[in-house]
């Protein structure tokens, strides 16, 4: 008798525990279906910002629900850095990256609709490159690649006239304050492109370009030209010209020939004469 109680106890605890087993499991894949039913969404084409503006980057969660009590981590994959974190309902940047202290603000105002939308202020170049928006509501996380490209126009170029040299007259043309690293040409009046002497291309600890671009000009031949510079983002062009007439080439005087060449025959004239007596003198 003892015998079949105890199988009859042991299926009535199984069959008992069963059905809160079915609903435990059922709840448990119901919460994780919800759980990963959001998608994070950013900007699909890059966005373009100039230095020292402030730059909105778009980040939401799809369909719309509050991230309040989700963790937001924007970062720099490239760096392997925190850009900004928000956690706990609060800002949390202890592990900000250097270079964004007080320049990082994520804009909290409809984050019960999802909007995790990160500001920052006054761009700079090395803010250039790839951003992940990163959201975790705490089982599961997404993420969305933003591309921010920066960049500065530099000042307008100026031709200025440094020296003679290789019997022209060598001129420079600078300009400063480009981002990225910009083109500089020279031009002739029919626009045809003129190779240049040589080219000097620095860059600052402010993370701007500046270029001096050299050419020299000869008096037969390109006595006016233009020195235009362009930025990488297909920004207007920027040009100056310049025109110099006959009179500055340097000119070299008749007399001034025949002088050279009598100095020289005369030269000659001494040392023969003078070799002519060593020689008769030794006889």
């Amino acid at each position: 008798m003892g015998v079949k109680i105890r199988p009859f106890c042991q299926s009535l605890r199984v069959t008992s525990s069963l059905p809160a087993l079915i609903v435990f499991l059922i709840t448990f894949y119901v919460h994780q279906l919800e759980s990963a039913q959001f998608t994070v969404i950013g900007s699909a084409n890059p966005i373009t910002a100039m230095v020292g503006e402030d730059v909105i980057l778009p980040c939401y969660l799809s369909p719309k629900m509050s991230a309040e009590n989700m963790k937001v981590t924007w970062l720099r994959p490239q760096f392997s850095s925190v850009v900004h974190r928000y956690w706990e309902g609060k800002d949390q940047l202890g592990l900000q990256k250097q270079g964004y202290e007080g320049r990082t603000e994520l804009l909290k105002d409809n984050i019960q609709d999802g909007n995790v939308t990160l500001r920052i202020l006054n761009i700079r170049p090395f803010d250039q490159g790839q951003y992940n928006c990163l959201v975790d509501d705490g089982t599961v996380s997404e993420q969305a690649v933003l591309e921010l490209k920066v960049k500065a126009l530099g000042s307008d170029p100026l031709i200025s006239v440094e020296d003679y040299k290789d019997g022209g007259i060598q001129v420079v043309c600078r300009s400063a304050g480009w981002f990225p690293e910009p083109q500089m040409s020279w031009r002739n009046l029919a626009g045809q492109l003129l190779p240049s002497a040589s080219e000097i291309k620095s860059q600052g600890d402010d993370g701007l370009y500046k270029t001096e671009n050299y050419f020299v000009i000869r008096e037969n031949s390109n006595q006016s030209l233009s020195c235009s510079i362009i930025g990488a983002h297909q920004d207007p062009e920027k040009k100056s010209t310049i025109h110099i007439s006959g009179p500055f080439f340097p000119k070299v005087s008749p007399w001034m020939t025949a002088f050279c060449v009598i100095l020289v025959a005369l030269f000659i004239f001494i040392g023969l004469a003078i070799y002519l007596f060593k020689v008769k003198g030794k006889h």
